[in-house]
């Protein structure tokens, strides 16, 4: 069976899209829509723009978002999902790609989300770190002992847990899992606590923008971030996605999920391979690609 999974903030790189654009009318005709939708050129930025440019959460949320999702229309007949899954952000290309959401729905959700996580940052400041080299359980266990927020945000692969919270405590968290044993604990260059209580404001301004939008049941089941489990349910996938941004995102119970319920082979689909490292992390007997047009 074959799973399509989808990179999440992180994967952008300087020039991303440029060759879609070149090379396929279609991928350009929604690139040049994209622009009218977001009222901004992003292709500009995409195209042209450097490192810093396309890590403002405001650009690179929506530019992983129309990487992914554009990729996957040119695959065409070649875009055949047993099952699907995004990580963070990209549970928003998998829905669009799957035909639950509209591509013109989707792209204005991703944009709303992004400017409403950029905003929560602004109002409490906050950071994330990667720690390698420990159980899931021991890096829980320590988090809930700091007297401060911080919690665990992004299961990655088994040995790489990424946590978030207030700037004192990951300062706190990242010296008391270093005693604990952690290979390394790493503070990322993030401009805030994604999937932690921080982006409570958030999670309630993407709450209305996600009522208002319509849902139809997706092609195949989509494996959400929440609970790593498959969904089709509109209904319910609303409720998660709104969930996730305070809730961590479970990629390595999701990727075992998968690979329990039949899927072998995995195509990431967007910029990067960082999925494809991770699911050969999470179990090295499951085949990755990446798509190709």
């Amino acid at each position: 069976m074959k799973a399509f999974v989808f990179p999440g903030q992180g994967a952008q790189f300087p020039g991303m899209g440029r060759d879609l654009y070149q090379n396929d009318a279609a991928a350009k005709a929604s690139f040049d829509r994209a622009d009218d939708i977001l009222g901004f050129s992003i292709t500009d930025i995409m195209f042209e723009g450097d490192d810093e440019s396309l890590r403002a959460t405001d650009v690179t949320q929506p530019a992983i978002f129309l990487h992914s999702v554009i990729l996957a229309q040119i695959l065409g007949h070649h875009f055949k999902p047993d099952m699907v899954a995004g990580h963070s952000l990209g549970e928003f290309s998998a829905l669009v790609a799957s035909h639950a959401l509209s591509f013109e729905d989707g792209l204005r959700l991703v944009s709303q989300r992004a400017q409403a996580m950029q905003a929560a940052c602004e109002q409490v400041s906050g950071t994330m770190a990667a720690i390698l080299g420990l159980d899931d359980e021991v890096v829980e266990s320590v988090c809930a002992q700091i007297n401060d927020v911080v919690v665990p945000a992004n299961y990655n692969c088994p040995g790489q847990l990424v946590i978030s919270g207030s700037i004192r405590g990951i300062e706190l968290a990242c010296e008391a899992l270093k005693e604990a044993g952690a290979r390394r604990a790493l503070v990322l260059p993030v401009g805030g606590a994604f999937h932690s209580p921080l982006m409570a404001p958030a999670r309630d301004q993407l709450a209305a923008a996600i009522e208002q939008t319509h849902f139809d049941k997706p092609i195949c089941p989509i494996y959400q971030n929440v609970h790593a489990a498959p969904e089709t349910d509109p209904k319910v996938i609303k409720e998660n996605l709104v969930a996730q941004l305070t809730a961590p995102v479970r990629w390595t119970q999701s990727v075992q999920k998968m690979a329990e319920d039949g899927a072998q082979f995995f195509t990431e689909v967007g910029p990067g391979k960082v999925l494809q490292g991770l699911v050969k992390k999470i179990n090295k007997e499951l085949e990755v690609s990446s798509a190709e047009i």
